[in-house]
């Protein structure tokens, strides 16, 4: 009997013997988005109302969330981007881009990233329904939906997606450091 036992612990994987298979390593711990999609291009207006192009975000790894002023989920959503920042030795560029014009302004932005504690460190986009409908098709987005957070990397390419319910900080920085950022 204990001859048995060995012979069956001896091709279990841990136990001395060699696994079949073998699961594959998990690079990332948000939800991997379709290869090679670009992340769109925009040129939007921040709560300041200076201008920003999305190619001024190129060459570098950056976070795009897109969410609303007025949103509780957007708040926490907008929580964990700040620790996952903070975790990060170097600034991250990142950028928040409105999925409610008709309710987000510059004031309301402000006070927004004022509140979660992000003043400084994100930008938050704004525009017209129209100029916001192409970047919210980019990124494969609807107006007040849940709010999501998409990690674009050097090249432009969207590469990890996290709705509110799946982001903490650690998930978010991991990713960002997989994709080259520190």
């Amino acid at each position: 009997m204990l001859a048995a036992l060995a012979a069956t612990a001896s091709g279990m994987p841990g136990c001395g013997g060699k696994a079949t298979t073998s699961a594959p390593a998990v690079r990332f711990q948000g939800a991997l988005l379709p290869p090679g999609v670009r992340a769109p291009g925009f040129e939007l207006r921040d709560q300041d109302g200076a201008p920003l192009r999305s190619t001024s975000l190129g060459g570098r790894v950056n976070v795009v969330a897109l969410m609303h002023t007025h949103c509780l989920q957007c708040q926490v959503l907008a929580q964990q981007l700040k620790g996952a920042l903070d975790d990060l030795r170097t600034p991250v560029p990142a950028v928040a881009i409105s999925t409610e014009p008709a309710s987000d302004t510059r004031a309301s932005a402000r006070s927004f990233l004022a509140r979660v504690g992000l003043g400084g460190r994100v930008r938050f986009l704004l525009g017209s329904p129209h100029a916001l409908a192409a970047v919210w098709r980019g990124f494969s987005v609807r107006p007040h939906q849940e709010p999501l957070l998409v990690i674009v990397d050097a090249r432009g390419i969207q590469r990890v997606a996290f709705p509110v319910s799946q982001a903490t900080p650690e998930r978010i920085a991991h990713d960002l450091r997989a994709l080259g950022a520190r």
